[in-house]
């Protein structure tokens, strides 16, 4: 399975009020591993921040000046999204300015929709977590993603923290080696990402004590309630504990 985790940067709140798109960033999952593979750009809007948002991103029009137009990446950017499934938080805000972006283009470029499937991490949060702050932020520090270097928002940044808060939200894996990207990687704008080891997983072997008195209470709650959750993994080689669902 193809992941794409997407983020936006925008000049504003509201597309409908003529706000567009100033950086998008994307980092691509196979199988839930990043591959190193990234799209992202800073791009003119060719028009004026609404009051706020400059300070969210700390950007610029002077730095966004020479920065392409959305309409000269539109293509790299179809081409490395598609057929994907995108994983956003808040998805009906970047996908509607997204699909507002292509639609200033012409009919030829179609919708967004039309070409890749979207899951929205911050309903998923809210399934999860319901009644309770479910911003990048607090999903973050809930699941023990490090977003201390956050200072401000960046798509590509925030596309890091989202990934490994979406994977530790569905699977409880959050570390996938987000690290600094190698020397000379970086080329028109994308930026290669490490990817973690894919090697087995090292195996916990737990101590005999623990373990004893791991099985006395497991004993205990089956006594009330006539099972445990533990029920689902199985004693392995003496001492070690191995899952099995």
């Amino acid at each position: 399975m193809r992941h794409i985790i997407l983020d936006t940067e925008t000049t504003g709140l509201e597309w409908r009020k003529g706000n567009r798109v100033v950086e998008i960033g994307c980092i691509e999952l196979v199988e839930r591993r990043p591959t190193g593979r990234t799209f992202h750009h800073y791009l003119n809007p060719e028009r004026e921040f609404e009051p706020g948002a400059q300070e969210v991103t700390g950007l610029t029009l002077e730095f966004l000046a020479d920065k392409p137009r959305f309409g000269e990446v539109a293509d790299e950017f179809l081409a490395f999204v598609d057929g994907a499934e995108l994983v956003i938080h808040n998805a009906a805000f970047d996908m509607g300015f997204l699909e507002h972006e292509l639609s200033l283009l012409g009919e030829r470029y179609g919708r967004l929709r039309d070409r890749v499937t979207v899951l929205d991490s911050l309903e998923l949060a809210r399934q999860r977590y319901p009644g309770q702050r479910n911003s990048l932020d607090a999903l973050c520090r809930r699941l023990g993603v490090d977003n201390s270097h956050r200072q401000l928002h960046g798509a590509l940044l925030d596309a890091q923290l989202l990934a490994e808060a979406w994977l530790a939200l569905t699977a409880g894996q959050g570390e996938i080696g987000f690290t600094a990207p190698e020397r000379g990687a970086a080329s028109r704008g994308q930026v290669v990402v490490p990817v973690a080891p894919s090697g087995p997983r090292p195996v916990l072997v737990v101590p005999d004590e623990d373990r004893a008195l791991h099985l006395a209470r497991v004993e205990a709650i089956r006594g009330k309630a006539g099972r445990s959750l533990w029920d689902l993994v199985d004693v392995a080689d003496e001492g070690t504990i191995a899952a099995t669902a």
